[in-house]
């Protein structure tokens, strides 16, 4: 995974063997949720089938999404009767007490004489018998997967108290074609794996793709014509363009919180740097300035901060500084090798790649150095990023059976790690909340 001599030293500060102590985060209890079957005013025909198919369809998402996390166990109702229509929002609360669900997830599915959906979706609290949460979606007949997602993520807050995790995107680099000449594109598709599509065409390697906040742009490191350079591509009208005009090799992109900067790592001179640059592009702010790699910057959550890599130190390690490069200081100090630091959503935690012999891992941190602890087992774990609400770290990792690289999420409190669904080998992942 590393297309370069140049992001090789520089962005190789990668994972390995178990580390230091403290305590780790306990996973809550898990809440039982009841999902029965959508209902429907009137089974009509769509241009995406029924609404009594798409009324399933909807309620068998939302389950999987709620059964991807362990926080959630969802109720066993195939021997209770499926909730008519009025009961959407007048639930009969003992028959699914009697499944020992502490929440239920109902809703409806009706079409519009406008051609689109009308979906909506409930929260219930099963014991009290009062609605917790309600959703309500007028979309086209190819947006009710998002609706679906948003119904989960209704759930999933009222389980968990958790910030919504389902109605979310992820970028990652695809890779097919031979090993020795491989075609790499940047690619987009929802937290499940749907909705998949490319926004590079494949004609030269790409790395690192980052999201912005709100979803609407993604800078990543591309090779056209063989130098390492940041470009920055707008979803919406396709648009793609250098962000830096210089000849000197750029690469790492991360967009600040609020979108209006851009950090990323600049080879000059015999130096690599960490620079900030406007995000429309511009004259670029050095912020570090030692005579060593710095590279793989990360802002925290409040654009206060910048994680980074630097072997000022003899070896890749971690280090923080304030946003305008003063206050510089290595928080990494365990065994080995670390790289890819990735600051968790509320500001609490930074995950690392961390490299001990052969093996590669993921792990984290407290924000200041403390508490280190691995989180995935190796041995080519690379490239932490977290889910939207900071409970999960996405990476790449190799599957043990086909050698693929694919992508795989762990719980924050630790745990077994999970493969999301790619059609491609799969590398160098971001995640981003949808915006509404």
């Amino acid at each position: 995974m590393r297309p370069s001599p140049i992001i090789a030293a520089a962005l190789a500060a990668l994972s390995a063997l178990p580390a230091a102590a403290g305590a780790q985060p306990r996973e809550a209890s898990a809440t039982v949720v009841a999902v029965p079957h959508f209902a429907t005013a009137s089974n009509e025909e769509t241009d995406a089938g029924t609404t009594y198919t798409i009324a399933t369809q909807i309620a068998d998402l939302v389950t999987a999404d709620l059964k991807s996390t362990a926080s959630v166990i969802i109720a066993d109702t195939s021997n209770v009767r499926v909730p008519s229509y009025p009961e959407i929002t007048a639930p009969a609360y003992p028959q699914w007490r009697s499944v020992g669900a502490k929440l239920l997830l109902s809703g409806f599915v009706n079409a519009r004489s406008d051609g689109r959906l009308t979906i909506g979706c409930y929260v219930y609290d099963v014991q009290s018998g009062r609605e917790l949460a309600r959703q309500g979606f007028a979309v086209t007949t190819g947006e009710w997967r998002r609706a679906a997602h948003r119904c989960a993520d209704a759930a999933y807050t009222q389980a968990t108290g958790d910030k919504p995790l389902f109605d979310s995107r992820i970028v990652y680099v695809a890779k097919s074609g031979r090993e020795e000449s491989p075609v790499k594109r940047i690619a987009v598709m929802d937290f499940d794996g749907s909705s998949h599509s490319f926004i590079t065409e494949g004609d030269a390697t790409v790395v690192t793709p980052h999201w912005s906040p709100k979803g609407k742009r993604i800078a990543y490191t591309s090779f056209t014509g063989g130098r390492a350079h940041v470009r920055v591509n707008e979803l919406a009208s396709k648009s793609d363009r250098p962000l830096l005009q210089t000849e000197d090799p750029n690469f790492a992109p991360a967009f600040s919180p609020d979108g209006v900067l851009i950090a990323l790592a600049v080879a000059s001179g015999g130096n690599t740097d960490i620079v900030t640059v406007d995000s429309a592009g511009g004259i670029p702010r050095r912020l570090t300035t030692s005579p060593s790699i710095e590279t793989s910057p990360s802002w925290s959550p409040d654009g206060t901060q910048i994680a980074f890599v630097s072997d000022r130190s003899g070896s890749p390690q971690l280090y923080v500084m304030n946003a305008d490069g003063t206050a510089q200081r290595r928080v990494s100090f365990g065994t080995g090798v670390y790289g890819a630091p990735s600051w968790s959503p509320d500001g609490d935690h930074i995950a690392f790649q961390k490299v001990e012999g052969p093996w590669s891992r993921i792990g984290v941190m407290n924000a200041n150095g403390s508490e280190e602890r691995l989180l995935s087992q190796g041995p080519d774990d690379e490239q932490p990023a977290w889910s939207p609400n900071g409970q999960r770290v996405l990476f790449q990792s190799a599957d043990a059976g086909t050698r693929r690289t694919v992508l795989s999420s762990i719980p924050l409190a630790g745990g077994e790690a999970r493969t999301v669904s790619t059609p491609q080998d799969a590398s160098d992942p971001n995640w981003s909340q949808r915006e509404e």
